[in-house]
C-alpha cells in the first residue's frame, strides 16, 4: 500500500509542483524557485517511501562552484542528492530526458545542461558552454558512469565529464552513495522497501591545466575516492 500511495503522490506532485515552478519562475529567480520546489518534491517522495538520508562530509562543500561526481545506482539517487547537498546546483543529463513532459520542461527552464552522446560535435559544444557557466559560478552534478549500475558496483567512467572538469578548472567533489540500489534496483519504478541511504561527500579534487595526463589523474583520483566512500556507511 505504501508503494501505491507513494507512486500516486509522485505523479501528482510532479505535475503540480512543476506547474507551480514554471509559473513562479516567470516572476522570481527561476533557478532558486525551481531548486527549492525540487528539494520539496524530493523530500515528499522520500518521506512517503520511508527512505532516510544520512550524509557525511558537508564540511568539504565550503567554496562552490564545484563539479560534483557521484556513483549512480538507482533512480532514487536524484531524490537523495537534492536532500544531501546544501546549495543550489544543476544537472548534466542526456538530451532525451529533456523531452519528458513536466520533468523535461522544468529541466529546460532551470537551465540544466543537455548532452547529446550520439552527436560528438554538439556534445563538445555543450561541454564548452557548460564549462563557461561553471567558471561563472554554477555548480553541476554529473554521473561519470553515464548510466545506472545493475549490481551497485562502480561502472567504467565516461571520459567526457573529465574533459568538462579540465575545461571548467574548478574542484571536483566525489560523492559515494550507498543503499539506493538495494532499496530501488535498476528497473524498479519505486523503492521496494524502507531504509536508509548513506551519502559520503569526499574532499575536493583540485584541477590544474588541461593536458591529457591531468584528465587521467582526475579520473583516477575521483574513482578511488568514490570506491572508498561506497564501502563506508
Amino acid at each position: 500500500m505504501r508503494r501505491i500511495i507513494a507512486a500516486i503522490s509522485l505523479v501528482f506532485s510532479t505535475i503540480i509542483l512543476s506547474t507551480i515552478a514554471l509559473t513562479g519562475s516567470l516572476f522570481y529567480n527561476k533557478g532558486l524557485v525551481i531548486h527549492k520546489l525540487s528539494h520539496f518534491w524530493a523530500f515528499l517522495h522520500l518521506k512517503l517511501c520511508g527512505v532516510k538520508v544520512l550524509s557525511k562530509g558537508r564540511e568539504n562543500l565550503l567554496n562552490p562552484p564545484y563539479i560534483i561526481m557521484c556513483n549512480h545506482q538507482s533512480a532514487l539517487d536524484i531524490f537523495v542528492l537534492y536532500i544531501a547537498l546544501p546549495f543550489l546546483f544543476k544537472w548534466v543529463a542526456k538530451r532525451q530526458l529533456f523531452s519528458i513532459p513536466f520533468v523535461g520542461w522544468i529541466m529546460k527552464r532551470a537551465g540544466y545542461i543537455s548532452i547529446d552522446r550520439e552527436n560528438p560535435r554538439d556534445g563538445l559544444k555543450a561541454i564548452n558552454d557548460a564549462a563557461q557557466k561553471i567558471r561563472e559560478g554554477m555548480s553541476v552534478i554529473v554521473f561519470p558512469e553515464g548510466t545506472r549500475s545493475k549490481d551497485g558496483k562502480l561502472l567504467p567512467f565516461k571520459k567526457g565529464v573529465f574533459s568538462l572538469a579540465v575545461r571548467a578548472g574548478v574542484p571536483v567533489i566525489p560523492i559515494g552513495i550507498n543503499g539506493t540500489s538495494r532499496l530501488q534496483p535498476k528497473g524498479s519504478l519505486m523503492p521496494e522497501e524502507k531504509g536508509t541511504v548513506y551519502v559520503n561527500i569526499g574532499e575536493p579534487v583540485l584541477v590544474g591545466g588541461d593536458k591529457a595526463t591531468e584528465k587521467a589523474r582526475i579520473m583516477n583520483e575521483v574513482k578511488v575516492s568514490i570506491e572508498r566512500m561506497m564501502a563506508n556507511n
